[in-house]
């Protein structure tokens, strides 16, 4: 294992003990408000010190990306890009599915990736080039061929300036074109089932780095194609991705490229 990864790991486990041990008590643990329905918890900043801490222990110059604390203020080649808790709503409430995400970048490029389930104990890593991994057994995207036989994931727009109403027209089409769509929540997550052929592909919108940079590595680096809903391979910073196998996504983007918002302001 690369070292920069096994470092990841690490902090992705210290990470997903404070979860664990938090999620015995939920009643406990201290929520609030970032706006309407975006919600942050005590154990999402202690899940992000955790992070922060031991990535800065090992390589104190790296620049940081993260959900709660935002940009580091450091100048660096490399950029950690991190969620400490990707789920936070379904974590709030005990529906077990929710994750730690945790990304190297290395100029712009994502090198390392880490997605690790404490509640499943499943740890998804990838290395750019080196192949994707669930608990260290190779993984890769689904068989199916045809959109029409393939289980898709999505996530709604929880905020109400990503266009619920174009959502829910999109939402219907893509019922039609697919054997079953899923929203469970939490898209690194979701990327990280379709790396290990769980989904055969996904899409959202209203999404931010954190959320999509280790679930993309994973998804690719398991013979799977992740790109924005044109179909074009910038989806990190751009709001909205589309993943899948190749044969499922090319069958995904035509519907999807109807609802872009790149080049819509």
């Amino acid at each position: 294992m690369h070292p920069m990864l096994n470092i990841a790991v690490k902090a992705a486990r210290r990470a997903g003990q404070i979860i664990n041990r938090a999620s015995l008590d939920l009643d406990l643990v201290q929520v609030s408000k970032k706006q309407h329905n975006d919600f942050v918890t005590e154990v999402d900043k202690a899940s992000e010190a955790a992070i922060i801490d031991t990535l800065k222990t090992a390589y104190p110059d790296h620049a940081i990306l993260a959900e709660e604390s935002g940009l580091s203020e450091n100048e660096s080649e490399y950029q950690w890009i991190i969620d400490p808790l990707d789920g936070t709503t379904n974590f709030i409430h005990g529906f077990q599915y929710y994750c730690v995400s945790i990304a190297l970048a290395h100029k712009g490029t994502v090198t390392q990736a880490v997605v690790y389930d404490p509640t499943r104990n499943d740890l998804f890593t990838a290395s750019r080039g080196r192949g994707a991994f669930l608990n260290d057994r190779r993984i890769r995207v689904g068989r199916r061929d045809r959109l029409a036989d393939s289980l898709i994931g999505t996530g709604f727009p929880f905020r109400e300036k990503d266009g619920l109403e174009r959502y829910t027209e999109l939402f219907a089409e893509m019922t039609h074109a697919c054997a079953g769509l899923r929203r469970p929540g939490a898209a690194a997550l979701d990327l990280a089932n379709v790396a290990a052929g769980r989904m055969d592909g996904f899409f959202e919108q209203g999404l931010n780095p954190w959320d999509v940079a280790a679930g993309g590595l994973l998804v690719t680096e398991a013979g799977g194609l992740i790109g924005n809903y044109t179909g074009d391979s910038d989806f990190l910073h751009v709001g909205e991705v589309v993943a899948g196998n190749p044969k499922v996504y090319a069958q995904m983007v035509p519907i999807l490229s109807k609802y872009t918002r790149i080049n819509a302001a």
